[in-house]
């Protein structure tokens, strides 16, 4: 071990020589080398890990070099995952890489992530982030979890020491948020990415409070952080979960989800049995709305006791994000009523 490398971490006390050695024995790995991969990786090599996997199957392009910054414009077109490997070899030769440079199937997920303690998905969609939670609970594996669309991010432990899995989060699929359509700011996954490799670390050493049973929800162009409290609500065995789950989903079938038409034809009716909750900020609600009650989304887990199950609960904001976001917290708090979200 490289004394000197590591000496500013050892000096920590929470760390010391007994943490860098259960650094240097760790087996991390880390689905995707893109926008959150990059720094995942850059940080867990440099903190000196021992053994680092990374799955990723797509090439380098030019588009990704403005949050992508392990990569240059030489690598246009090579394998992510091998070239991640080649660069954070030579910031860090002592560390094991171990490359997976296919894409993650429910054929492979069970055998790739095996032999990983944690495992760390930095994936971009919803097929891969559904197989990396099923397979963890089946391999009994904690799972660091990240995404980010435009100026937001969102980050939690799952799986860890029974605690929420993602699904208790986010039971079914819904449309993935996509950088090729959506657009991302470029630090953004540097930001959240960083975090991530933070969750990570403290799982190896023990030290510190992990974000398991938390959803920390994080927007940079407002510098706003938002904690939702979140519990299990799915079976603690993995025999309730399969790694051809996802093959299986019906990513379009969501029957808690309504249309602005469907909204419309219920507001005309003036059905009194639905409760209309507005998640949008204050200001956005006073300027223009459809009715019903102000809740903003920051404010949800606050006013979950508030809410009759007596009445079924119609969510809305204008994008369907908010909504979809505000629906997810309150069904992952066990609330016994019926909700939607359009």
């Amino acid at each position: 071990m490289d004394l000197k490398r590591y000496h500013r971490q050892i000096i920590l006390s929470e760390i010391g020589m007994e943490g860098q050695q259960k650094l240097n024995a760790a087996k991390v790995i880390v689905i995707g080398a893109g926008g959150l991969g990059c720094p995942i990786l850059q940080y867990l090599v440099a903190a000196g890990v021992g053994t680092i996997g990374i799955v990723d199957d797509d090439k380098v392009d030019l588009s990704n070099l403005h949050r992508q910054i392990l990569f240059t414009a030489d690598d246009a077109g090579r394998n992510k995952a091998e070239t991640a490997a080649e660069k954070l070899k030579a910031l860090n030769p002592d560390v094991k890489f171990l490359v997976f440079p296919f894409r993650l199937m429910a054929e492979n997920a069970a055998s790739t992530l095996a032999a990983f303690d944690i495992i760390v998905d930095g994936s971009d969609n919803f097929e891969t982030r559904y197989l990396v939670n099923d397979t963890c609970v089946a391999l009994n594996k904690p799972l660091v979890f990240g995404s980010i669309f435009g100026f937001e991010g969102q980050l939690s432990v799952f799986n860890y020491q029974n605690g929420p899995t993602y699904r208790c989060v986010f039971p079914e699929p819904g449309d993935a948020p996509n950088c090729a359509v959506n657009g991302v700011l470029g630090v953004l996954p540097g930001i959240i990415g960083t975090y991530m490799a933070n969750e990570t670390l403290k799982l190896i050493l023990g030290i510190g409070q992990t974000l398991s049973g938390r959803l920390l929800v994080m927007n940079v162009l407002e510098n706003s952080f938002n904690t939702f409290k979140i519990k299990r609500v799915v079976p603690l065995s993995g025999a309730a979960f399969s790694t051809n789950a996802v093959a299986k989903t019906h990513l379009n079938n969501e029957p808690e989800h309504i249309s602005k038409q469907q909204l419309e034809t219920i507001l005309e009716a003036n059905d009194e049995s639905f409760l209309l909750i507005d998640v949008r900020e204050p200001n956005e609600y006073e300027a223009d709305n459809l009715g019903g009650i102000n809740i903003p989304l920051s404010e949800i887990t606050d006013e979950l006791s508030s809410l009759s199950p007596e009445r079924s609960i119609i969510l809305y904001c204008n994008s369907g994000r908010r909504s979809k976001a505000a629906f997810d917290i309150i069904k992952a708090s066990g609330f016994a009523g019926d909700v939607y979200w359009t």
